[in-house]
């Protein structure tokens, strides 16, 4: 069974998208287990006790994917 499960909202970036019953998909630096805090993309309930499933990513993956999203064309 998982260990201790702890996580901390660093740093809050933004809302990307609102979703039903007050859920939101947002982009935060958060650290989860008291590792370094990395970039993460997910669904929150309002009060952020309950998430959704999501991408954690480092700084540098950020980086690439916002650098390949600069040069594809979104549809």
């Amino acid at each position: 069974m998982a260990d201790d499960f702890s996580y901390e909202i660093v740093k809050p970036m933004g809302v990307v998208s609102e979703g039903k019953g007050g859920w939101n998909l947002e982009l935060n630096l958060v650290s989860w287990g008291g590792r370094p805090a990395k970039y993460d993309l997910r669904s929150w309930a309002p009060d952020h006790q309950k998430m959704g499933k999501g991408l954690t990513l480092s700084g540098d993956e950020l980086k690439a994917l916002r650098d390949l999203l600069a040069k594809t064309e979104i549809e």
